[in-house]
C-alpha cells in the first residue's frame, strides 16, 4: 500500500456520523484581550497508562469549566476511555483505574469527540499543560486524525510567575494547594484534580488582575519577559 493510499484508508476509519461530528468542531479562539472574567476556559486532567508521550495512552480525561470568572460545576466532563489489552501496571498505583474500569470505558473516538465539542473554541488550562497537550494531541491525531490547535496555558508555569514571594519554583500540584490552603477531595483523579486546578487558577487570575495582566493576551506577553528573565542575558 503507497502512503496516499494509506492515508486516505487512515482518514476514513471513522464512521460517517463521527466524521461529521469532526469536521463541525469550531477553530480555537485566539487569545484576546477579553478580560479573565468573561473568558470561557477548560481546565483539564488526564491519567495515562504512563509517562511515556509516545507509547503511553490516555485512559481517563477529567475537565471543569471557568466561565464569567467562576467554576461552572454544570459543566463538567468526566470520561474513562475503553482499551483492548489493557493490564495491570505500575500506574494503576497511582490513578486507581483497574483493567475492569478500562474494559468498561467508551469507545475511544466517541470519548475524543464528545471531549472536543465540550471543550468548543476555548482554551485549556492544565498542571504541567505540556504532558497532557502532547498526550492528547497525540490521542486526537491517531484516533480522529484531528490536529489539536487549541492553545494551552500551564497553571504549574503562571502559578510562580505570579507568586513569587512563595518561593516554589518547581512545585507540584501538592504545593501550591498546600500553600493557598486548598482542600483536595482526591488526588490523581482526572476531574478531583481539574476541580482543584481550576480553583489555584481563580487565585492566579486574581493576582493577574492585580498586576494589570488580565486577560490571555497579557498573560502570554507576561510569560515571554518571564521566561526571558529566567533564562538570563543571551551570550
Amino acid at each position: 500500500m503507497n502512503a496516499l493510499a494509506w492515508l486516505t484508508r487512515r482518514r476514513n476509519t471513522l464512521p460517517a456520523d463521527q466524521q461529521q461530528r469532526r469536521d463541525a468542531l469550531p477553530a480555537p479562539r485566539p487569545a484576546d484581550d477579553t478580560p479573565l472574567a468573561q473568558q470561557r476556559l477548560v481546565v483539564l486532567d488526564l491519567e495515562t497508562s504512563g509517562l511515556d508521550m509516545r507509547r503511553d495512552e490516555v485512559l481517563s480525561i477529567g475537565a471543569v469549566v471557568i466561565d464569567g470568572g467562576a467554576i461552572q460545576l454544570g459543566e463538567q466532563f468526566d470520561c474513562t476511555l475503553h482499551r483492548d489489552g489493557h493490564t495491570v501496571s505500575a500506574s494503576v498505583l497511582i490513578h486507581g483505574l483497574a483493567p475492569s474500569d478500562i474494559a468498561a470505558g467508551i469507545e475511544p473516538a466517541e470519548a475524543l469527540l464528545a471531549f472536543m465539542e465540550f471543550l468548543g473554541d476555548s482554551p485549556l488550562l492544565a498542571f504541567h499543560a505540556g504532558f497532557d497537550q502532547r498526550m492528547l494531541a497525540r490521542a486526537l491525531k491517531d484516533t480522529l486524525n484531528l490536529r489539536l490547535r487549541h492553545p494551552f496555558y500551564d497553571v504549574a508555569e503562571l502559578a510562580p510567575m505570579l507568586c513569587p514571594h512563595a518561593q516554589i519554583r518547581n512545585g507540584g500540584l501538592d504545593d501550591w494547594t498546600g500553600h493557598f490552603g486548598l482542600q483536595v477531595g482526591q488526588r490523581h483523579h482526572a476531574s478531583a484534580d481539574a476541580l482543584v486546578t481550576a480553583e489555584l487558577a481563580l487565585i492566579l487570575f486574581s493576582r493577574a488582575r492585580k498586576q494589570q495582566a488580565d486577560s490571555l493576551r497579557a498573560l502570554e506577553q507576561r510569560l515571554k519577559s518571564w521566561r526571558q528573565r529566567l533564562q538570563g542575558p543571551s551570550l
